[in-house]
């Protein structure tokens, strides 16, 4: 019979193996994304997240605070990230018409359409990160386990 030691030694491995095969993971997809993303659409990921986020909200604004939860990054970050989006047209700034100090971030309509094609793209890649390694069944369960992975968490897109 295994030690009550040796067990969570092994869940420990296991659980650490789990988790640096998962930031790899994204890394990777990432990477393959970036460059047609970049090229096609003129976004990051980042910022493609960022616009998903703000699609997903009510009135298609939100914070840049609940912005940078969701974001899982500093407040500042997404101000950098933000402004030469504003810049292009994708996003504006909106203050609250109650409080001049409370500021949104606003998907614009040029925003959207932009999201709208680079979701399009990234449905496309989403088959092919999967096509040559596993089955539909297999890509389900993977789905089902990420998702009780990040259910509650703030931005959770799914």
């Amino acid at each position: 019979m295994q030690s009550i030691r040796h067990k969570y030694a092994n869940m420990t491995d296991t659980s650490l193996t789990s988790v640096l095969r998962l930031l790899q993971s994204a890394r990777l997809i990432e990477a393959r994304l970036a460059g047609e993303f970049s090229s096609v659409h003129g976004l990051s990921v980042n910022e493609l997240f960022l616009m998903m986020q703000l699609d997903a909200a009510p009135r298609q604004r939100l914070t840049r605070v609940e912005l940078a939860k969701r974001l899982n990054t500093s407040a500042s970050t997404v101000t950098r990230m933000a402004a030469p989006m504003e810049k292009l047209g994708l996003v504006a700034r909106e203050t609250d018409s109650r409080d001049a100090r409370l500021a949104f971030v606003v998907l614009t309509p040029t925003g959207a359409e932009r999201l709208a094609e680079a979701q399009a793209t990234l449905a496309k890649r989403a088959t092919d990160v999967f096509r040559d390694r596993w089955d539909v069944d297999e890509i389900e369960t993977l789905s089902d386990l990420l998702g009780r992975l990040v259910v509650g968490a703030p931005g959770n897109l799914t």
